[in-house]
């Protein structure tokens, strides 16, 4: 990994050997002025790389990810979650020694998990275990009530466009891969929305469920 990304940094760098680029008048620094400043910091470099191998900050990485899923828990943007891991993270790098550890303030979005659950009415009342995807939009007071439209691909919803307009589309996609699958938490709803379904359901994005 060491050995591809020092080639792919050089391969970067050699692109702009010889190249007197502009932005803004402003002359942009030669290839051997970036090459000097990145070898002024190989010290700097070689103390960071051996302290999290070889020193008192081996692991500890392996270490905060722990107290971040076992103590503080999912860290929603604006949550008191990642205020807390906000915190803690603060605390611990100013206890490593780091130098001009600091908070700023910072406006994110913020969404909170409201009440939610689902039920399936027809041939049998049946009640659903679901999770709202972060960021999702509510649905009104009454909820929605509507015929469900079952679709394994965005290409089958398309091409069944008009049966699936006011209705609940849920996406039964097989699993390929985390990267393709995921498409579908990410873009399911936008879809659905485009040939007027009235809301959106999908799988859990792994390859296999524990339900």
């Amino acid at each position: 990994m060491k050995h591809l990304f020092l080639i792919f940094l050089m391969n970067l760098l050699h692109q702009y050997a010889g190249k007197s680029l502009r932005r803004d008048g402003s002359s942009l620094k030669s290839f051997e002025d970036i090459k000097n400043e990145i070898a002024g910091y190989t010290d700097i470099a070689k103390a960071i790389i051996d302290l999290a191998v070889h020193g008192k900050a081996q692991n500890r990485s392996y270490e905060r990810l722990a107290v971040f899923a076992d103590t503080i828990g999912p860290r929603l943007s604006g949550s008191k979650n990642l205020e807390a891991a906000i915190k803690y993270m603060f605390s611990a790098l100013q206890k490593d020694g780091l130098e001009n550890v600091h908070l700023e303030p910072v406006k994110v979005p913020h969404w909170e998990r409201g009440e939610e659950f689902a039920v399936m009415l027809e041939p049998r009342n049946h009640s659903i275990a679901i999770l709202g995807l972060g960021n999702s939009i509510a649905t009104p007071p009454e909820g929605i009530t509507a015929e469900v439209i079952v679709v394994a691909s965005f290409d089958e919803l398309r091409q069944r466009t008009q049966e699936a307009k006011g209705k609940i589309v849920v996406y039964n996609q097989p699993f390929i891969s985390y990267g393709e699958t995921v498409q579908y938490r990410l873009q399911g709803a936008v879809e659905a929305a485009r040939v007027g379904a009235v809301a959106s359901l999908i799988r859990s994005i792994a390859s296999f469920s524990i339900h």
